[in-house]
């Protein structure tokens, strides 16, 4: 009962594609489509669900009601509120679409379908589960960042195509800001593919199968394991434009960023494609540094292999949740010292940290070596981020009249 529930899905897909109704030449297409569609319709649900979650989460942090009238349309359920997102949607999809006179109405149409396709095409190396990988390709890892750098261009064309100062500044913003953090989002996964020795997103997750004792052997539970897994959080908050470096939609300087000039279903599709890429990074991190679909504990191996990994993303929901609503947004000067002056060199660093403790012996001395190689240079970069006890306060001045 316990291999049936955990391979469901596997067994499901295959049950459909071999019955005797399809064609041979069609079976490997249907194949494809019960693969893609699945995902698709998973993770649309999943950010309509997030969206409520998180307006919800945010009024209780900050004492207030989220949503909590809304339910099922023509009926008297209301689901404490969890209809919203129904409610959201047919407003999205009949909101009327205005497009500026002066806009370039062909790469303003594209822009949003631009951003949205490459995320999706992220989940495809994605393993949701045992056996649950829609392509398990060897240089996995790299198509998935490989197909994140396309979302830049597509943010470029939102703010260029809409002939509005606002929407273009916002552009230029956010691409600037992908810029810099993609760099040591990038650099922290290489610690793990050294280790592992492969760019694998499957074999990554073979090489946590390890449990001491009852304990997984997660990457994460090593010094340069911890460090590259924050670094890669933090970078994936950056990377995905969410609080507090959610500075591309800075609403009391830019209005609304480079989708400004964005109303109707296509201003949703740049929500869906935010929220979608949160998710995909997530997804990575937990490949990468949390074991994946594998179970934390040896005891909890039972438990389907899918649902270890969405519960450990709705932990990552979670997380951004809360953090959006207890910190404040950064200036722009303190995002762009904060991912070159700190992220990158604190990700390179690591990567030495990963040398010395694959090729110094198992032991206490490997860990005090390794932790310590980290916490010094954490410490220094971030004084010399501070500008030092000796920096001059900033000070603020205010209009008189």
């Amino acid at each position: 009962m316990t291999e049936f529930c955990d391979q469901v899905f596997v067994l499901l897909k295959h049950w459909i594609v071999t019955l005797p109704i399809w064609p041979e030449a069609v079976r490997p297409l249907l194949s494809v489509l019960l693969s893609i569609v699945p995902i698709m319709l998973v993770f649309a649900f999943f950010f309509a669900i997030v969206t409520v979650l998180e307006r919800k989460g945010l009024g209780r942090l900050q004492n207030r009601y989220g949503p909590n009238r809304v339910g099922l349309p023509f009926t008297n359920l209301r689901l404490y509120g969890f209809g919203q997102f129904i409610a959201d949607g047919i407003k999205a999809l009949t909101k009327e679409d205005v497009v500026p006179r002066a806009a370039d109405k062909a790469v303003h149409f594209l822009a949003p379908l631009f951003l949205v396709v490459p995320v999706f095409l992220a989940y495809s190396v994605l393993p949701f589960g045992r056996n649950m990988v829609p392509i398990d390709l060897d240089a996995g890892v790299l198509f998935f960042f490989a197909a994140g750098a396309a979302t830049e261009l597509a943010v470029f064309l939102a703010g260029w195509s809409s002939r509005n100062k606002y929407s273009l500044l916002g552009a230029m913003r956010a691409i600037a800001q992908m810029i810099s953090y993609e760099v040591p989002l990038i650099i922290s996964t290489i610690t793990v593919v050294m280790m592992v020795g492969s760019l694998s997103t499957v074999k990554i997750v073979e090489a946590q199968a390890v449990y001491s004792g009852q304990l997984a052997h997660w990457h994460v539970f090593t010094p340069w394991g911890f460090a590259g897994f924050i670094l890669l959080v933090v970078a994936a908050m950056a990377e995905s434009n969410r609080s507090p470096f959610d500075l591309p939609e800075g609403e009391s300087e830019i209005v609304a960023g480079y989708f400004v000039e964005y109303s109707g279903f296509k201003f949703a599709l740049f929500f869906l494609a935010e929220y979608l890429g949160m998710f995909a990074v997530s997804g990575m991190a937990i490949t990468l540094f949390l074991g994946g679909w594998r179970a934390p504990i040896a005891f909890l191996t039972p438990v389907p292999s899918w649902l270890w990994f969405f519960a450990k993303l709705v932990a990552f929901v979670f997380f951004f949740i809360w953090v959006r609503g207890t910190v404040p947004r950064l200036r722009m000067d303190q995002l762009m010292n904060f991912a070159w002056k700190f992220m990158l060199p604190m990700a390179l660093i690591n990567i030495v940290v990963a040398g010395f403790w694959r090729f110094m012996p198992p032991g206490l001395a490997r860990w005090v070596f390794c932790s310590g190689l980290i916490v010094l240079p954490y410490f220094l970069l971030a004084r010399g981020l501070a500008g030092g006890k000796d920096a001059a306060k900033r000070t603020y001045r205010f209009a008189e009249g």
